[in-house]
């Protein structure tokens, strides 16, 4: 894509010169004429939908992006609407050219640091929290108490480098067998948590009888380097009312331990980027994500992390990746997630097109294969340095991808199990939202949605569109943001308070 002038006078946007649709960039009324196309539009166009360029026989593929969106289910004339009513999937075969097109990305000329809490396991985090993470969800409410309790009391008030308190509650850790994937799945994903380095500090609390046993997330390993983990179970401790009044007083210790800790310069190698979007639009893949892919492969040249997620939605753009693959043994693992994902939908009655969502058929997208060439922007450019499960430690530098459901706030805690201290989501249709402990900028894709909800967005990226900005400059503004946010600087979502909802552990097999 022509990243230098995406400002189209005509008010469509032809991406590539192979496309036979143009992009809305906005409304268009029957009638309206535009370049390059011999008849006037037939009916009403909104902005960010698909318009035909050339006639597209039923059964001929639509092409976006340079690349098939989904092939034609009625012949389609030149200016047509393109959508649900004349577009489906089609076959989906690709050539998936493992290591192809892998290209290693220039370091940069000088290092940039951010402001950080360098944790005794050497990693570092972007805010110094104190947790109360559950094992079950039979001590969600416990849990809950206990940090209110705290507040009431005013616990931090002599802690003044602690962030606040924030319990991580879940409705499974019981009614589940202890051997299978879903139990691994939420193992890893609780023990991301409590090592997690924008934690200062961890009170693990269990009921006593669950699954999810405390003495196994523990063991007999010291599950935090820096000593500030404490744990209990409801039952051993003797109730609610004993349970609180134990937590208020680890609390206190915890908070002696993390209050400890100061910011102080730390390399932005040591960020680890959560790359996110949801509720998108048509266009996401033509402004924001691919900023944020940019702002991506800044952070992978400065030696820091970018985690690609959310596989249902690069369905259709997985040869992207496997292309860029740094190894044989790399794009393997991607296409082992994707065959893996195509038989649980299938074992499960659904298939890997239920996607795009009805939000997103209103902002423009049809097919999920036009969803995940869009999707796909945001990991930028870099090689795919490697692939891991849900939750699991991400310990290679670089681009990589971790597996998840597409559902934002799920994939979100994986990417947080996995180790990033900070996510960047991008959306179209707009989206309400925190991930504490680690906070969360949100990009809009479009300068309407943006004025609408501005409180609720960090950064506006329809100024491409709207002004012609180009994609390297948005991207650059983005990297600059998450630097200060990775300081300390607060985003929006951190203002209105949000993040005590969002912790969604993926839930798979039998619920017993």
């Amino acid at each position: 894509m022509d990243t230098a002038n995406l400002l189209a006078p005509s008010g469509a946007l032809q991406l590539q010169p192979g496309d036979n649709v143009v992009i809305a960039l906005r409304d268009f009324a029957a009638g309206e004429t535009l370049p390059g196309i011999e008849r006037p539009l037939v009916s009403p166009v909104a902005r960010g939908h698909k318009i035909a360029l050339t006639a597209i026989p039923s059964g001929q593929n639509a092409v976006r992006f340079g690349q098939i969106i989904g092939q034609a289910t009625r012949d389609i004339a030149p200016g047509d609407h393109v959508h649900t009513h004349n577009l489906g999937m089609g076959e989906h075969t690709q050539d998936y050219a493992i290591s192809s097109a892998a290209i290693e990305l220039p370091p940069v000329a000088s290092e940039r640091t951010f402001e950080g809490y360098h944790r005794a396991d050497g990693r570092v985090g972007t805010r110094n929290y104190l947790g109360i993470v559950t094992t079950v969800n039979c001590s969600g409410s416990v849990a809950r108490f206990i940090a209110e309790a705290a507040e009431k009391s005013g616990l931090l008030d002599d802690f003044p480098n602690i962030d606040g308190i924030v319990p991580i509650v879940h409705g499974t850790g019981c009614g589940m067998s202890a051997r299978d994937d879903g139990y691994d799945t939420l193992f890893r994903t609780l023990a991301g948590y409590v090592q997690h380095p924008n934690f200062g500090g961890v009170l693990l609390v269990g009921l006593g009888c669950e699954v999810m046993q405390v003495a196994n997330l523990v063991g007999e390993r010291q599950i935090r380097a820096d000593g500030a983990l404490r744990y209990m179970t409801i039952q051993q401790t003797g109730g609610t009312r004993a349970t609180i009044e134990k937590g208020l007083e680890e609390l206190r210790g915890i908070a002696e331990l993390a209050n400890l800790a100061k910011r102080a310069p730390a390399p932005v190698s040591e960020l680890t980027l959560g790359l996110q979007c949801g509720g998108s639009d048509g266009y996401s893949g033509i402004t924001a994500n691919p900023a944020l892919g940019y702002a991506s492969d800044l952070l992978v040249r400065h030696g820091g992390t970018s985690i690609l997620s959310e596989t249902p939605e690069i369905y259709g753009a997985e040869h992207l990746l496997t292309r860029r693959a740094a190894t044989q043994e790399v794009g393997e693992k991607l296409l082992g997630r994707i065959r893996w994902w195509q038989d649980y939908t299938a074992r499960n009655g659904g298939e890997m097109n239920n996607n795009p969502s009805p939000g997103n058929k209103r902002g423009g997208l049809t097919t999920i294969l036009e969803k995940s060439l869009g999707a796909v922007a945001k990991g930028g450019t870099a090689p795919l340095a490697d692939v891991y499960l849900f939750g699991e430690p991400v310990e290679t530098k670089g681009f990589v991808f971790m597996d998840s459901p597409g559902f934002d706030p799920c994939s979100i805690t994986g990417q947080i199990a996995s180790g990033a201290n900070v996510v960047v989501f991008t959306t179209g249709r707009g989206s309400v939202s925190g991930y504490k402990p680690t906070p969360g900028i949100k990009l809009a894709t479009n300068s309407e949605m943006y004025q609408r909800m501005s409180d609720d967005m960090d950064l506006n990226c329809g100024d491409i569109v709207t002004d012609g900005v180009s994609i390297d400059a948005k991207g650059r503004e983005i990297f600059e943001l998450i630097i200060r946010v990775a300081s300390g600087e607060k985003s929006r979502s951190e203002q209105l308070g949000f993040g005590g909802a969002e912790f969604v552990p993926w839930q798979i097999g039998a619920v017993m």
